[in-house]
């Protein structure tokens, strides 16, 4: 992997650029860190975007660390939020942990990977070091960033625990001696901190901070989150991730081809170049597709998934290898239904599911969130435009 690369795909902005060439110039193996706060379950190709940048740095011979923020998780980070968080239960953490773990894993090297948690150092605190470390940072400074200055301006909560969460991020590089720290653009003020705690501590090494862009969801408009239902799952179906990558907007093709997976940038731009003389978007999403279903899965997989979706929506068939489940019981609530099958993950996502159209029994399209479900004969449910299952009682 050469330096150039490192420095500018998929890059947003590096502080500071000049120090970290040198660091790469010096032949130094380099700290990465990237820290992930376990607060879901699933993570989505925009995560994967910072994810293949620390692949590309474990590429170049570099030690990848994933720290992994159990702790500072219970507060949540309160980026981009306008509202409190809810603090997170230790059940739920170490649940999303090794999902996590293991979801981070189809991208970088496990094998090469330093995996920290920021309780080894967070649980062993006094309250002399809690002291010594907030001593660090003033309350004005932390103010500063975006979204606490808009709730404070809007008279909205900002717990103390949340003021807290950019001191706590910054002290983790203090703790891994990071040389470099990656994230999202939304990422930079915590990031920067991590820097400023470095220097108070007199740290060996102060870190360069490296942000990427954040990657837009399937709506063309919001960051892709699974709460939006506008996202790329890393562990959805071969067929699911191809079908969402064709709903894609034109206009996020390239910077999805530029972000989401490791195509040649003389390509792209070739790419780029016939789309823009006019050739049909469509056949460069296909090509994305097939590129993302093999990044995730398998290059037969991608075949077949591409085969799969000419035949259910050029030709309007139903799949022919539909799974099948029993339950036990025959009565149920579509709400109840859909979730317990696993077509949704959640009854509120079944619940918008339902309201927007997007449920079907045997065809037919379910219209009340209400509406209840006869199992004793066998049932075809489809959930949106490529979820079905036959669903039916034990004999």
């Amino acid at each position: 992997m050469d330096n150039k690369t490192l420095l500018e795909r998929g890059v947003a902005d590096i502080i500071v650029r000049k120090e970290l060439e040198k660091k790469l110039e010096s032949g130094k193996k380099l700290r990465i860190k990237l820290g992930i706060d376990p607060t879901g379950s699933d993570l989505h190709i925009g995560h994967g975007v910072v994810l293949k940048k620390m692949r590309q740095f474990q590429d170049a011979g570099h030690q990848a660390i994933l720290l992994i923020g159990d702790y500072t998780a219970r507060i949540g980070d309160p980026t981009g939020k306008s509202e409190t968080r809810v603090m997170l239960t230790e059940e739920e953490i170490k649940k999303n942990m090794k999902d996590y773990i293991d979801q981070a894993s189809k991208i970088l090297d496990a094998d090469k990977l330093e995996i920290r948690y920021n309780s080894e150092w967070f649980e062993k605190m006094t309250m002399a070091d809690v002291l010594n470390l907030v001593a660090k940072k003033t309350i004005s400074q932390i103010l500063q960033r975006e979204d606490f200055k808009n709730r404070f301006k809007n008279e909205q909560d900002i717990s103390t625990a949340e003021i807290l969460y950019p001191i706590m991020q910054g002290y983790d590089s203090v703790m891994l001696e990071a040389d470099v720290e990656l994230g999202g653009t939304d990422q930079l003020f915590n990031m920067l901190v991590g820097r400023d705690l470095q220097k108070a501590y007199e740290s060996k090494t102060i870190q360069d901070v490296m942000t990427v862009p954040i990657l837009e969801g399937l709506d063309g408009v919001e960051k892709m989150s699974k709460s939006l239902n506008n996202y790329i799952g890393l562990t959805e179906s071969a067929t699911e991730i191809f079908g969402k990558t064709m709903s894609t907007p034109d206009e996020l093709i390239i910077k999805y081809f530029e972000l989401a997976t490791d195509i040649p940038a003389g390509e792209i731009e070739a790419d780029k170049e016939l789309m823009a003389n006019g050739e049909n978007p469509r056949n460069f999403k296909v090509k994305l597709a097939k590129k993302l279903v093999a990044l995730y899965h398998d290059e037969a997989a991608a075949e077949k998934a591409e085969q799969d979706f000419i035949n259910q929506f050029q030709k309007k068939e139903v799949p022919d290898d539909i799974p099948e489940k029993k339950l036990k019981e025959s009565n149920w609530s579509v709400i109840d239904l859909i979730t317990e099958t696993g077509l949704t993950s959640s009854k509120s996502e079944a619940r918008r599911m339902v309201e927007q159209g997007g449920v079907k029994v045997d065809g037919v399209k379910i219209a009340d969130i209400g509406d209840k479900i006869d199992l004793s004969e066998e049932k075809l449910i489809q959930v949106g435009k490529r979820k079905f299952l036959k669903c039916s009682t034990q004999d």
